[in-house]
């Protein structure tokens, strides 16, 4: 049988680090920062601000920089329907039946909401009315009726078990429970036990409720990392419990001692010199889940890129050659691939919208032992998740429950070069869009200076390659402009100062806005347009005869035309036709230059196209 242990590395005042590693191999990390403390779970008095009808959400003042975001379909039905209603546990009301969210919040409003996951990116926390207190065996949850079973428990036997369990004990009124698998072998006296520190609980929330008055305020914290996991995480899988700090060791052997007296889960303490998660080997794994790529046993790999809302997984079979047809070996690679994007799911606790691009199988047994695979691997995940079948496209698409921001954002900032998009725009574009936000400024008769800042690669390229543009606007508005180099700015970034006459700073921002661009137009005459082609002229050569014959009276045909005239006059004065003209072509393509016929020869033709830039007739 594995053995699974529950290994914690927790430096005082600064970070307590989880992981959860069976035979050594990580499944489970968790991180918690002491400044940067988790608000989920967390229970507040909250004011409403806003109540958006065309969404049909408020958004919530609970004391944060940040206000929550509530929908209709979190909001408990005390709130429409009477003061002292309950809910069954299990059977929320359905969405269209309940009334629009303006008819049952106002602003200003006093609710009791907690915080479901944090907000991510631009977006605030979301927030639910219905309250739960999750404690070792039992998860109370006030305003409900009835009693539940945790959803993890499948086995319907075990599940009628778990319900005779709780009906035998005396629960208050108006509150719903919820027995957790962790509680599904304890005796009556803890379920009891565990039952009377959550009404404890609640009774000083609501008598801290009440002597508040009508502020926002803090009602229950959910407890630090180190507490949590020894809550929620220690299940009968779990041998043994490694602490690496003597303080740490204290309250989780306390704890252990009050929650599971009779448990069999030995606390032990690291005494090593290294630092623990070295020792055991889990440092170079972590390392693995903030790479962009993920080897595979068989040579494959992934390449994981994670936004805002949605996660690419790109599998690449790589140098997997397990299998020598084509399909064996892209099911074994995608195989490897599924155990490697759940459990990378579960390390990088990233969530929304997952996209896995597969390797393609034609099978379609392959095709469902593959997704039959994923929810396999998905029940070991504690965050919600729900997949899609495999499309015609070999990509699978799933859902994973979001609580908080992903291990990324914890350790990592977007680029202040890049901002985030992985690249930097390349010297001469930026030099390009620096002239024309210059050419904008010179263009307002107040500014008689502009200063432009750049870094030292834009500076290079302004003064050496665009050095014929520069000079160009500074005489086409008689002002001037200077190039000064910066260090500190980034490398695909440049700043623009503007001066007046006397020196004296000019804000762009405060000046007149431009000219309509309908004003500036002229409708061009046909009598204006010259004759000829719309090329660049092209410089007459040094050593061409002046004394050339003037030009035939006409259009003027552009070198192509009087290329092809020429031959067409020479081929009537020899009496020969197009068909010959043709042939003689597709002959002279297949010698080598500078053979004629009979190796010293020269066709009519091709001395035609030695002399392409003269307008005289070829002699014969």
């Amino acid at each position: 049988m594995p053995e699974t242990s529950m290994i914690i590395n927790y430096v005082p005042g600064e970070e307590c680090r989880l992981a959860i590693v069976c035979d050594g191999m990580l499944e489970e990390f968790h991180a918690e920062r002491t400044y940067a403390v988790s608000r989920v779970n967390n229970i507040y008095v909250g004011k409403v601000t806003n109540v958006e009808a065309g969404i049909q959400a408020a958004f919530v003042d609970f004391g944060l920089e940040d206000n929550g975001f509530l929908h209709i379909s979190d909001l408990h039905p005390r709130y429409f329907v009477e003061d002292d209603a309950t809910e069954r546990v299990g059977k929320k009301t359905p969405r269209r039946e309940r009334p629009p969210i303006q008819h049952c919040l106002k602003r200003g409003q006093e609710i009791i909401v907690q915080v479901l996951k944090e907000g991510v990116g631009t977006k605030g926390p979301t927030l639910t009315s219905y309250l739960s207190i999750p404690g070792r065996y039992l998860v109370m949850m006030p305003q409900m009726d009835k009693v539940g079973v945790s959803r993890k428990v499948e086995d319907e036997e075990d599940r009628t078990k778990m319900r005779d369990i709780l009906n035998e004990l005396d629960l208050p009124e108006g509150f719903g429970f919820i027995l957790r698998t962790a509680g599904f072998d304890r005796t009556k006296t803890d379920l009891k036990r565990d039952l009377a520190y959550l009404m404890r609980l609640w009774k000083d929330m609501e008598a801290s409720r009440k002597k508040a008055g009508k502020r926002t305020r803090l009602l229950y914290t959910e407890s630090d990392l180190l507490v949590r996991a020894l809550r929620d995480l220690v299940t009968n899988d779990i041998s043994r419990i490694i602490v690496d700090d003597e303080g740490a060791l204290a309250r989780a052997a306390q704890f252990m001692k009050i929650v599971a007296p009779r448990s069999s889960v030995k606390v032990m303490r690291y005494t090593g010199r290294r630092p623990i998660f070295h020792a055991f080997g889990i440092e170079q794994q972590l390392a693995l889940s903030h790479a962009r790529e993920v080897p595979l046993p068989s040579g494959g790999r992934l390449v994981i890129d994670e936004t805002e809302a949605i996660i690419a997984i790109d599998v690449n079979s790589g140098k997997s050659r397990s299998a020598r047809d084509a399909e064996t070996n892209a099911y074994k690679t995608n195989v490897e691939a599924v155990e490697a994007i759940c459990r990378q799911l579960r390390l990088r606790d990233i969530g929304g919208i997952v996209i896995n691009d597969l390797i393609d199988m034609r099978q379609s047994k392959n095709r469902k032992s593959i997704e039959s695979l994923f929810r396999d691997r998905l029940k070991r995940d504690r965050a919600k998740s729900s997949i899609a079948p495999i499309s015609p496209f070999g990509i699978l698409e799933m859902t994973r429950q979001r609580m908080r921001g992903s291990l990324r954002s914890q350790h990592y900032t977007d680029c202040p070069t890049c901002h985030g998009k992985g690249l930097v725009q390349r010297p001469n574009s930026v030099s390009s869009d620096a002239l024309r936000e210059v050419a904008v400024l010179l263009e307002h008769e107040k500014v008689e200076r502009v200063e432009l800042v750049v870094s030292w690669r834009i500076a290079g390229e302004l003064l050496s390659n665009r050095r014929s543009s520069l000079n160009r606007l500074e005489r086409a508005n008689s002002k001037q402009v200077q190039v000064r180099v910066s260090e500190t700015l980034g490398i695909d970034r440049f700043s623009i100062y503007a001066y007046d006459a006397n020196g004296s700073d000019v804000d762009p921002s405060r000046l007149p806005k431009p000219k309509s661009p309908e004003s500036q137009l002229e409708v061009v005459e046909s009598a204006a347009v010259p004759d000829g082609w719309a090329v660049d002229p092209i410089e007459s050569p040094a050593n061409l005869d002046d004394d050339a014959p003037p030009a035939p009276e006409g259009p003027t045909l552009h070198p192509i035309e009087m290329e092809v005239g020429e031959e067409r006059a020479s081929d009537t004065e020899n009496g020969e036709g197009t068909s010959k003209k043709k042939r003689r072509r597709r002959r002279r393509r297949s010698k080598k230059p500078g053979e004629g016929e009979a190796g010293t020869e020269t066709t009519e033709a091709e001395t035609t196209q030695a002399q392409p830039t003269e307008n005289t007739t070829p002699q014969d």
